[in-house]
């Protein structure tokens, strides 16, 4: 049962979106995709510069046990640095088969 998890923010006003996507797509690669049930991750940026990343999980198990040490990760501090905490808005939603 593949599990989409997604997270919508704007990164602090302060802050550069170039520094942040560098901070990102190295989470990408050495946290998110060392995880079990990892299938993939997108990341997307609209015109008013709010971010929607998306990430794809085998299992709703993969991905709690991922997201619920998210936060605490040392791969994650310096992505999260540039997160305003105030825009966040996430969801998980699981993939209906045609089966």
């Amino acid at each position: 049962m593949t599990v989409v998890e997604t997270v919508r923010f704007k990164i602090k006003p302060d802050l550069e979106a170039d520094e942040f996507l560098v901070q990102n797509f190295y989470v990408e690669s050495e946290y998110m995709a060392l995880r079990p049930g990892f299938r993939g991750r997108q990341t997307t940026r609209d015109a008013d510069g709010e971010f929607l990343i998306i990430v794809q999980w085998a299992t709703p198990e993969d991905a709690e046990a991922t997201m619920g040490g998210f936060y605490g990760a040392p791969e994650t501090q310096k992505f999260l640095a540039f997160v305003d905490p105030a825009s966040v808005s996430s969801g998980s939603y699981t993939v209906i088969d045609r089966s």
